[in-house]
């Protein structure tokens, strides 16, 4: 009994699925918009902090990917490839932001139990610990945003790091006592 096409799809690794978008089959490539999105919207969300933004961001990344899939030397990496394409389009985003925003822009209304002293205080939390993400070592850093904003298992932060397991579980793990130390007064 033979599989249809579309349950084959389905099944295929992702580098599969990448070898066959980058020559043209469209059904290849909506598989993968599928298989990652979910986990692309939501490290959007969280880096951009609005679903509006987070799902145009989205959209854009796989506008790109579609567009240089061809580029992609290793499919089995389309994974690590679409986040940081959405990695530094999140980061264009935030660099485009003024630097106060206007409340006439905000997606829903403040809740009346969070008044002005509550917004400056999530603020303040949030620039500490932009700060404090700012003074960990650059392999610290980026250990912690995979694992805690993208989500990454131990083994996809050493693959796409290119480093063992066990190094990664070590970097995390200072990572996190030095980000505590930083953050001590907002616990």
């Amino acid at each position: 009994m033979s599989r249809s096409p579309h349950r084959a799809l389905l099944e295929a690794s992702d580098a599969t699925l990448a070898d066959r978008a980058a020559h043209g089959d469209e059904a290849a490539f909506e598989v993968l918009v599928r298989r990652h999105a979910p986990l692309m919207r939501a490290y959007a969300a969280r880096m951009l902090g609005s679903t509006y933004e987070s799902d145009d961001v989205v959209q854009e990344t796989f506008v790109t990917a579609w567009q240089r899939l061809g580029e992609l030397g290793d499919g089995g990496a389309v994974k690590a490839w679409l986040m940081r394409i959405l990695s530094r389009r999140c980061i264009d985003r935030i660099r485009a932001r003024h630097e106060y925003d206007d409340v006439t822009e905000l997606d829903t209304p403040t809740p009346p139990s969070e008044g002005p002293e509550h917004v400056a205080e999530v603020r303040t939390a949030r620039e500490a610990l932009t700060r404090a993400l700012d003074e960990l070592p650059a392999l610290q850093r980026r250990c912690w945003v995979l694992r805690e904003v993208g989500q990454y298992s131990y083994e996809e932060i050493a693959a796409e790091l290119g480093i063992p397991a066990s190094t990664v579980r070590g970097q995390l793990a200072r990572g996190r006592r030095r980000l505590l130390d930083a953050m001590e007064d907002w616990r």
